[in-house]
């Protein structure tokens, strides 16, 4: 009734290291590293900068379609933008209507929104699709 007394044995660390390590490679191959930003976006209504308080001032009309930009009905560029909103600005806090038509997609939206950004001055309101 004498059991031989056994020996263990010793685990080896060298496949869980490499499960690790392909775990690892796998999710860093796998993964995107994309830089997301904000834009601030404010709600119309009663108060605050949309208000639509009265001002001496003509609106900027701006249509955004899926495939051309237009202000006060002139073809631009998203990269035209600015200078021709600037040399349009009569130095005051400037309203801008972006009426959207149909085919304009949210992410031509969001580069309307970025290239506007820097202007400074600017009352905007995102108007409804009227198509």
């Amino acid at each position: 009734m004498f059991k031989a007394a056994r020996r263990r044995r010793r685990l080896s660390m060298t496949s869980l290291i490499d499960v690790i390590f392909l775990l690892l490679l796998f999710f860093m191959l796998s993964s995107t590293f994309s830089k997301f930003s904000e834009l601030e976006l404010s709600a119309g209504g009663t108060g605050g900068t949309g208000s639509g308080a009265a001002t001496n001032t003509a609106p900027l009309f701006l249509e955004l379609s899926e495939d051309a930009l237009r202000l006060n009905g002139a073809n631009l560029s998203l990269a035209t933008l600015a200078q021709a909103i600037n040399s349009s600005r009569q130095g005051q806090v400037q309203p801008l209507l972006v009426s959207l038509k149909s085919g304009a997609t949210s992410q031509r939206l969001t580069d309307l929104l970025i290239a506007l950004r820097p202007i400074q001055g600017l009352s905007l309101t995102v108007l409804g699709s009227g198509d």
